[in-house]
């Protein structure tokens, strides 16, 4: 029976689950018509993520969530294809290039970030695909997309077949000038894989059709690297949900905030970067929708990491071109600034004995010293989470929802020992001073996005995700000098309910180089048909017909003569779409480099976003609220920010909080997924969604 990209048959709305996988936990959210949202977090399988979605299946029928009922949609965010370049656990890549071109890969812009170091070392991904694996291949086309020199094919299988016999797993294939035409790399393409059906193989004109050789063979060299890993896991995962009896179409986040159908994921996997952190951000976005705020932070801190991203008039920025551990990736990508910081991260000290905390992280195996799984004689690692723990923060038996007990005596143990006793420090100081250090971390990576950038915190609303974030969110909000916190109802797994609420979304791009001046607007018409076409084929895929999306399109623009160019929307139905075209572009050159002037330009690149409609909301998203229950279940001493000692705080129960009721703090407030620590200073209010309003208590004079 077919379901549509809403996950609707026949039989109407069934189950929909969201599952997203980060470094320390994997988070799933399952929603049914009618009935509250279930949610889980589980530690992460490392080794193949795949398993810990699997258990999460199996946990979700033992509680009865799948109980009489069919799943409709199964939706994914991973961290696969980003920790298969971190980890460099990609395919044996082998490159082949036109005459000439055969170390594109390595000598790369001779753009250094580190200037003074001592030692140098490469800052091209080199690695991708090393000399040995690179060959040329005797071809041309010309700059205006003619053949000059057919391509030779004998040598091609000859590379080919060279590369397979050194090892080659895939191979990615960047012809010069294939952008303006793809003939020669499809022809490559064809033979290779009849000559070897079981090597990947990525073509540039597929993967980025766009001009700048080291950028377009950097992307197609990373889409082959992964391409192997992001299939395996991809065809486990689809055939332990077949067999778990989910029959559901399996869905995946995309970098840039979309969805996307596996068998299309898997054709264009450089598309997936950051698609846990993007789920995320989509998150953060209904949340703002819902409490009509528009301009947001999000930041969300989970076991590893902590990814900052910026949400302007209700939408998230998104970029041309990202970064995967340092690497250029010309992909589009929401704008995130990860850092190494969040509940897992390893307080330690540096050669002078100051304290640092991150970016390495004990992860979710063996995890903080509180997990208890470092096992007899291990070498003792104090996280963020231990200092939590030993704060008060956290209660050990309700920690993800008493998924995971905690031992305070390893905590402790694991701060004297690595932090307190070296500085001289009695273990709460340490463990304030190990808070105040990844605080400090954190707010520098705001300001990266914001203040860097031109924009003033102060004017935003600091979302709270992840499943420490709420811990910390206060802490920032005081640091930044931003007066408002929002609390998600489920802060902890806010990534996989936002790919419940996130919609399928294809891009297309292609090379235009063009000067406005002389442009025909017949042209401009004709090539975004071409590309329209293309998209709707890449929706008509996903079941999506062509009436059903919303379509955007873009233009990449610049002076005639610069190098880098700005993006700008493009309204075909206006009256003068080129006119438009470059007063949009103006406006956007005076908003990023602070200056206009008027100067000619041209079209360096054309884009088309095909959206289709939000799947309806499955479910109540809110925490679900106890009938009768006491908002205070307990009181508890803690060491609270800025005080000397202990102080008895209350310990509320989120879901015993109903819609308009305020408290003030100190406070702990405590639910499955997160504890949101509320300082002396600020309120916090349950707004009709449930949603926690954290609020800056005004000073009033005496």
């Amino acid at each position: 029976m077919p379901i549509d990209s809403h996950g609707h048959d026949a039989a109407g709305i069934g189950v929909e689950i969201g599952v997203d996988i980060g470094g320390t936990f994997t988070d799933v959210v399952c929603r049914r018509p009618g009935q509250a949202s279930q949610i889980l977090k589980l530690p992460t399988t490392r080794d193949d993520p795949g398993i810990a979605v699997l258990e999460a299946v199996r946990q979700l029928e033992q509680m009865g969530a799948l109980q009489g009922a069919r799943v409709s949609r199964f939706v994914h965010g991973s961290t696969v294809a980003t920790n298969a370049v971190l980890e460099r656990r990609g395919a044996r890549v082998g490159l082949l290039t036109s005459m000439g071109f055969r170390d594109v890969l390595e000598i790369g812009r001779q753009f250094r970030q580190a200037l003074y170091e001592v030692r140098l070392t490469p800052e091209t991904p080199g690695f991708l695909a090393p000399r040995a694996f690179r060959l040329e291949v005797p071809e041309r086309i010309d700059a205006k997309g003619q053949i000059v020199t057919p391509l030779d094919e004998t040598a091609l299988l000859q590379a080919a077949d060279d590369l397979v016999a050194r090892g080659a797993q895939a191979i990615a294939i960047v012809f010069l000038f294939s952008f303006l035409n793809p003939v020669h790399e499809q022809r490559a393409a064809a033979l290779i894989r009849q000559r070897h059906p079981g090597i990947a193989v990525s073509l540039s004109a597929e993967v980025d059709p766009a001009f700048r050789e080291y950028e377009r063979t950097a992307v197609t060299a990373f889409d082959a690297y992964i391409k192997p890993v992001v299939d395996g896991y991809l065809d486990r995962l689809q055939g332990g949900l077949s067999q778990a009896g989910v029959a559901a179409p399996l869905q995946i986040m995309q970098s840039r905030g979309g969805l996307a159908g596996t068998e299309v994921a898997r054709e264009r996997p450089v598309r997936l970067f950051l698609s846990g952190p993007a789920a995320g951000v989509m998150g953060a976005c209904n949340i703002g929708t819902q409490e009509d705020l528009g301009d947001l932070i999000s930041i969300d801190i989970g076991g590893t990491t902590c990814d900052i991203a910026l949400i302007e008039g209700g939408a998230p920025t998104v970029r041309s071109e990202g970064a995967i551990d340092g690497y250029p990736v010309r992909v589009s990508m929401i704008d995130i600034n990860p850092i190494g910081a969040g509940g897992g991260s390893i307080a330690w000290l540096d050669g002078a004995g100051g304290l640092r905390v991150g970016p390495r992280s004990a992860g979710s195996d063996p995890g903080p010293a509180c997990y208890g799984k470092g096992g007899p004689g291990s070498e003792l690692a104090a996280t963020v989470t231990d200092a939590s723990l030993l704060l008060g923060y956290l209660d050990p038996g309700y920690f993800a929802a008493g998924s995971v007990a905690l031992d305070v005596d390893l905590a402790r143990a694991a701060i004297t020992e690595t932090v307190a006793k070296p500085l001289g420090l009695d273990e709460a100081q340490a463990a304030l001073g190990i808070h105040r250090v990844l605080n400090a971390q954190m707010a520098e990576g705001i300001r990266a996005i914001t203040v860097r950038r031109g924009h003033d915190p102060r004017g935003f609303t600091l979302v709270a995700l992840g499943g420490a974030g709420p811990l910390h969110a206060i802490a920032l909000a005081e640091e930044l000098d931003i007066r408002r916190v929002l609390v998600p109802p489920h802060p902890g797994v806010l990534s996989a309910q936002g790919l419940l609420e996130a919609t399928v979304e294809h891009e297309v791009t292609m090379a235009f180089g063009h000067d406005l001046a002389a442009l025909n607007p017949s042209d401009l018409h004709q090539a975004y048909q071409g590309i329209d076409a293309q998209a709707q084929a890449l929706m008509a895929r996903e079941n999506i017909e062509a009436g059903e999306c919303t379509v955007l399109h873009h233009a990449d623009v610049c002076f005639v003569g610069q190098s880098y160019h700005l993006s700008v929307p493009v309204d075909l139905a206006g009256a003068d779409p080129l006119a438009a075209i470059y007063e949009a572009f103006l406006e956007v050159h005076d908003r990023i480099n602070g200056h206009r002037f008027e100067a000619p330009a041209k079209i360096v690149n054309l884009r088309t976003v095909h959206l289709a409609a939000k799947p309806g909301a499955g479910g109540d998203p809110a925490p679900p609220r106890k009938a009768g229950g006491e908002m205070e279940k307990a009181r508890r001493a803690v060491h609270m920010p800025g005080d000397d000692g202990l102080r008895e705080v209350p310990i509320l129960d989120r879901a015993a909080m109903a819609p308009g009721m305020k408290v003030s703090g100190p406070a702990i407030i405590e639910q499955a997924d997160t504890t949101t620590l509320l300082t002396a200073g600020w309120s916090a209010r349950v707004a009709e969604s449930r949603t926690l309003m954290l609020e800056k208590i005004e000073d009033r004079a005496p």
